[in-house]
């Protein structure tokens, strides 16, 4: 980042400052210097743009910016850089995202160096004994990312491999995908999971010939053994998370965040850290709509206080296919595992319980954003919005798809039809794009994952997201796999799926904006809008698809002021792609803040819950 002085710029553009400047507003800063793309078909691309107040009043020749230059004007010289809109994150979990930040990196290359249960043990026992301080604030190991699809072993650990890790301190290690995790026997007991633990509804705790608990624990069954292990939330440690998320989401150019399915506790860490000054981004929150309804109907709102609110609810209907846990409606290709025969996954909820969810956002106007993955989860969902649109209407509230890797090309139309906005995921390409072809839909359906080129097709508009902190929120990751489709071993999952890069930057910028009904005032350089930006190494219209993911977010603005700039990170030794480790204390409290939302009742916990002696 360079910033000129005044004279310099008026010398080198030719600019005198005119009478007619007197009746200009006078900008604030005036960015020129390189590609600036606007995301507006108008007008796609500019020499300048003038912002006054954290807002632009001007985009076009760098000419016409002269009615607009004063005494104390700044002029932010891109450096031969390309500027766009700051990304709009279509689904994301911020105030999870510092997960990283206290827990063992168990995931695949590139961005980890797990590839086999014996790198992942050994990865735990280094991160344990580099981090002894740490292992007793929290009184057990926790690891995250490790991923079955690319283990060598193409399965989960056990809990014996963990006890090999340690046998006496608890460990838990969570799947990528965040809907499965393995726990060792300490952790098991702990849990109080035995063999005559049933599954909870939505959950399923694997076992072994012999009956007993293999450690491995499905949906419910994983999120249920957390709670005893982790203890109550505390509202400190929320407030760090949502720090430490909202810097790494800016570090990747995301201007506004979601926290995709969140808590009131939550919440109100967002908005105590917002008050503070400490939340350098917009977060938009959606509570679970099972869970927070009271909080939904009190709080939710389309005005930000201090850079926080509630969008609506989100729902969630079934799990990770990556991880044989979404709801198909035919059976998983070649899962690998202990599955019957044709096996096509279960739903999260019952029928009755979306329906009713449904309704009662459609009842109230409420946005809804619901996670459905597999065919027959979407079935679900679009049958549910169906039933609801004809009993309430359309009330105008945007509802979201999240996820819909495995859409059929009739429900595409459905949700066309609907009026719902996809959501989608095109990352799987590159992270599981080989699994999904050899093990979950097969070679045939895996070229349709994801599949942005359908929705395209017919004029959809559609978000694409990262789903951090399953992926990091690295936004030019998102855009290189929905530009290209490659997968980690170099092959094309559907090219006929494929869309330009123009249009991939939209589902990053104007149409999450939209999703969030705030297109009025963001994802694109107009007069009027917030001037938030991003700013890369590169214009992505410019170079070779296949080099997108190489490009670098250099610096993020947030109405006129930078949030992150990678050349002070450098400086300063914080440019890496993990949060910077804390202090035992606080890591203490960030995994208790791990699920937040524990506030709130839960009937499954029965499952896993010990009377009380007392």
């Amino acid at each position: 980042m360079r910033l000129l002085s005044l004279s310099a710029v008026s010398v080198a553009a030719g600019l005198t400052l005119g009478n007619m400047a007197l009746a200009q507003q006078i900008a604030d800063t005036i960015y020129t210097g390189g590609p600036i793309l606007t995301i507006d078909d108008a007008r796609p691309t500019v020499q300048a743009v003038a912002v006054k107040d954290g807002r632009i009043i001007a985009v076009g020749e760098l000419a016409e910016m002269r009615s607009h230059q004063g005494d104390d004007t700044t002029i932010f010289d891109l450096d031969g850089r390309a500027m766009l809109p700051g990304f709009v994150d279509s689904h994301g979990h911020v105030v999870m995202g510092g997960l990283q930040a206290l827990s063992a990196n168990l995931l695949a290359p590139p961005d980890g160096k797990v590839t086999d249960i014996a790198s992942l043990q050994a990865a735990l026992s280094a991160w344990a004994e580099a981090n002894g301080d740490t292992v007793k604030a929290m009184g057990m190991i926790i690891g995250f990312g490790y991923d079955n699809a690319q283990l060598a072993e193409l399965r989960h650990p056990t809990r014996s491999e963990l006890d090999a890790v340690s046998r006496d301190v608890p460990i838990m290690i969570i799947h990528q995908s965040g809907h499965l995790g393995v726990g060792n026997s300490k952790a098991l007991e702990l849990a109080g999971i035995t063999a005559e633990t049933e599954n909870p509804p939505g959950g399923v705790i694997r076992k072994d010939e012999a009956g007993e608990p293999n450690g491995v624990l499905e949906e419910y069954a994983f999120f249920g053994a957390l709670v005893p292990l982790l203890g109550s939330v505390g509202e400190d440690g929320l407030q760090t998370f949502a720090r430490a998320g909202s810097r790494m989401w800016a570090r990747f150019g995301y201007t506004t965040a979601q926290e995709g399915r969140t808590s009131g506790a939550a919440v109100q860490a967002l908005r105590r850290v917002a008050a503070d000054g400490d939340l350098p981004i917009d977060v938009v929150a959606f509570p679970d709509v099972l869970e927070s309804r009271d909080f939904i109907e009190s709080d939710a709102s389309r005005t930000y206080a201090d850079g926080v609110r509630v969008g609506g609810c989100k729902l969630t209907i079934d799990g990770s296919p990556q991880g044989f846990t979404a709801l198909r409606d035919r059976p998983y290709y070649d899962p690998v595992g202990d599955y019957p025969p044709g096996y096509a996954g279960y739903a999260a909820i019952t029928r009755e319980q979306l329906q009713d969810a449904v309704n009662w956002c459609f009842e109230n106007g409420h946005q809804i954003l619901t996670h459905s993955n597999g065919e027959g989860a979407t079935d679900m969902l679009i049958a549910a919005i169906d039933e609801a649109q004809l009993t309430y209407g359309d009330p105008g509230n945007r509802p979201v798809l999240v996820h819909g890797q495995f859409l059929r090309e009739d429900q595409v139309a459905s949700l066309k039809r609907l009026g719902v906005f996809p959501s989608l995921f095109p990352m799987h390409t590159f992270y599981w794009g080989d699994w999904h072809r050899d093990h979950t839909v097969g070679p045939v359906n895996a070229d349709n994952i994801s599949p942005t080129g359908w929705v395209t097709e017919r004029g959809m508009m559609f978000g694409t997201h990262h789903d951090a902190p399953v992926a990091f929120p690295d936004s030019m990751r998102v855009l290189a796999a929905t530009v290209t489709r490659r997968t980690r071993s170099g092959d094309i999952l559907g090219p006929h799926q494929r869309v330009d890069v123009m249009t991939a930057l939209k589902a990053m910028t104007i149409w999450p904006a939209w999703q969030h009904f705030e297109e009025d005032q963001k994802g694109s350089i107009e007069v009027g809008k917030l001037a938030d930006f991003v700013i890369l190494s590169d214009d992505p219209t410019a170079v070779d698809p296949e080099t997108l993911a190489q490009l670098r977010v250099v610096t993020t603005i947030k109405e006129d002021a930078v949030i992150f700039d990678a050349d002070t990170a450098v400086k300063e030794g914080r440019l890496d792609r993990r949060p910077l480790a804390p202090d035992p204390v606080t890591a203490h409290l960030l995994l208790h803040a791990l699920y937040q939302g524990m506030d709130v009742e839960r009937p499954w916990l029965a499952h896993f819950t010990q009377p009380s002696t007392e």
